[in-house]
């Protein structure tokens, strides 16, 4: 089945915005479609699965470079894949990282809260704690 659509309905289709259709078209990670006689964006088939690839890609946390990179290696089908799982494997060290951070940051400010014995501002533990004097209440 042909499809040819106008970016409203590819928006609706590939439920992404037409703003970032036009967005991914600016950096290329769509090529420029063609245009109808009233200068209307036309897309097929290979504009919407190529737009759904990108939307799961970005989905699961791949950044715009990454995305790019796969799409890359998508279009060589012969390629070996250990490149696509190399990227995979840096994305989910990434992701792990990231987990990690916001553990730490989560116990900070778990202690935070917890140190907060309610009052007044002018004695918050946490307004002190994050103040440049720390542990100072320079506030009246």
């Amino acid at each position: 089945m042909t499809l040819d659509l106008r970016i409203g309905d590819l928006a609706r289709s590939a439920a992404i915005p037409a703003a970032t259709i036009r967005y991914y078209e600016k950096i290329g990670l769509l090529t420029s479609p063609a245009r109808s006689d009233g200068n209307y964006r036309r897309y097929g088939r290979g504009d919407l699965d190529r737009l759904i690839f990108v939307r799961r890609a970005r989905e699961i946390g791949f950044s715009i470079e990454q995305v790019k990179a796969l799409l890359d290696l998508s279009d060589r089908q012969e390629e070996d894949c250990g490149t696509v799982m190399q990227l995979a494997q840096e994305h989910l060290a990434e992701v792990e990282q990231k987990i990690s951070d916001l553990t730490n940051l989560k116990q900070r400010l778990s202690t935070l809260v917890s140190s907060c014995g309610g009052g007044k501002v002018s004695n918050c533990r946490i307004l002190d704690a994050l103040s440049p004097s720390e542990g100072k209440s320079e506030r009246a």
